[in-house]
């Protein structure tokens, strides 16, 4: 079963929709930025979370790039 990210971003490469990838994977690097910000917990399991979603952003944006360079 695919996570759910890999869904979302499956459909933004159907719809080859860069600009939404794009902010997706901004969103996720801030995320990271705002849990490193954050003490008194531990954030590592979801900053791990977090970075595994960007690498599926990334290869969609990735398969994007491959799509427009034929």
């Amino acid at each position: 079963m695919l996570r759910a990210i890999e869904q979302i971003v499956e459909g933004y490469v159907s719809l080859k929709d860069q600009k939404s990838l794009d902010e997706l994977r901004m969103q996720r690097r801030k995320l990271i930025s705002d849990l490193n910000a954050c003490t008194g917990i531990d954030c590592t399991s979801t900053i791990q979370q977090i970075e595994e979603d960007i690498v599926v952003i990334e290869t969609g944006l990735a398969r994007l790039d491959g799509a427009t360079a034929r």
